[in-house]
């Protein structure tokens, strides 16, 4: 299995990887949207690939930090799929690891941020948001899974509160639904 930048033309097959991890269309289609969003940072769309397929994807996007002395753009990591065919193998796990250096090395935004599971994402370092003084965009997103990633351009004074790009919002997917 190899990770690589997504590339043009795979498109549908990132679609199908997202559909069947998400079981149905709903997430795939916050990942189109976001392809064509002010947000898109194309250098930040890896997918898994296992012999020629297209096997899983993680995405990170530009979103901004509402902090006192001014925005920041930051980046949310959102989503993270994987066929179910290739769950449980690892591929998650190489996905995020690459992006998250991926990130810091690019060396432009301060902060990763996600809503998911504190037990699954603290193996990568992710910690509870509310902890570094940031406060949730949705009174609908559990505290907990409100978690946030320093990368090396963070400073101590970015605080406030994270706040999704419009694409988000407009495919409500802020929050559990």
């Amino acid at each position: 299995m190899t990770i690589r930048t997504e590339q043009q033309g795979d498109e549908a097959a990132i679609r199908t990887v997202v559909e069947a991890a998400f079981g149905g269309p709903h997430v795939a289609d916050l990942v189109d949207a976001l392809r064509t969003s002010p947000g898109w940072v194309p250098e930040l769309s890896f997918v898994a690939v296992a012999g020629e397929d297209v096997v899983g994807q993680v995405l990170f996007t530009r979103c901004r930090l509402d902090a006192p002395a001014r925005l920041v753009d930051v980046l949310t990591l959102s989503p993270l799929a994987v066929h179910p065919s290739h769950q449980g193998q690892g591929v998650a796990t190489r996905l995020v690891r690459h992006g998250l250096a991926a990130a810091a090395e690019r060396g432009v935004e301060p902060l990763v941020f996600l809503e998911g599971d504190p037990s699954f994402y603290a193996r990568y370092d992710f910690v509870a948001a509310g902890s570094l003084g940031f406060r949730r965009p949705s009174l609908r997103i559990p505290e907990p899974a409100f978690q946030v990633y320093p990368l090396p351009t963070y400073e101590d004074w970015m605080t406030g509160t994270f706040v999704y790009s419009d694409t988000f919002w407009a495919y409500d997917s802020v929050g559990l639904r």
